[in-house]
């Protein structure tokens, strides 16, 4: 696949499976603008936005004609406005207990792409995050959104290794 054919790319997977990582990555190979959708959903103190202002945003978001959000798919049911925009999926299915670690080894870490109010400390939204990981079933929370949008082309990446070995092929091809 050549990454570059692809303009509007939105990247999915569990919590802990490397998407803000990988997001991040590919902006810096493509040049294409990136949008982590934690930074835009969540508010401070945890705070959602209306239902009403979410849609907004999502549909400003994908207004543009250049762009990769990364995310859940449970991002306040707009993952549906997100897919039908994007030329490229990339589902991150990774292994469940590799997710799980990755919750764990960056809990209470500042992290460079989030604000401070996201880092996640080990309570009850921490707990959240681990049974989410653990659940997360790739096949079934898309295959919804595959049928009903045959022509959008995704792509699974199954590893971190195989996650790090495409970024290198695809930062050889720029």
């Amino acid at each position: 696949m050549n990454i570059t054919d692809h303009h509007r790319i939105m990247v999915i997977g569990a919590n802990g499976s490397g998407k803000s990582f990988f997001a991040r990555k590919l902006a810096e190979i493509t040049s294409l603008p990136l949008t982590h959708l934690d930074c835009e959903f969540w508010r401070p103190n945890w705070q959602v936005p209306t239902h009403e202002e979410w849609m907004e945003r999502n549909q400003e978001l994908i207004a543009d004609k250049r762009w990769i959000i990364d995310g859940m798919c449970s991002h306040g049911g707009t993952m549906e406005l997100r897919y039908a925009a994007a030329e490229l999926v990339i589902i991150l299915d990774i292994n469940r207990f590799v997710c799980m670690f990755g919750v764990i080894k960056r809990a209470g870490k500042p992290r460079e792409d989030m604000p401070p109010f996201l880092w996640h400390s080990r309570g009850p939204r921490f707990l959240r995050l681990c049974k989410r990981a653990l659940l997360f079933n790739a096949e079934s929370q898309f295959k919804s959104m595959r049928e009903t949008y045959p022509e959008t082309p995704v792509f699974v990446i199954h590893s971190r290794r195989e996650m790090n070995r495409l970024l290198n092929k695809w930062s050889a091809q720029f």
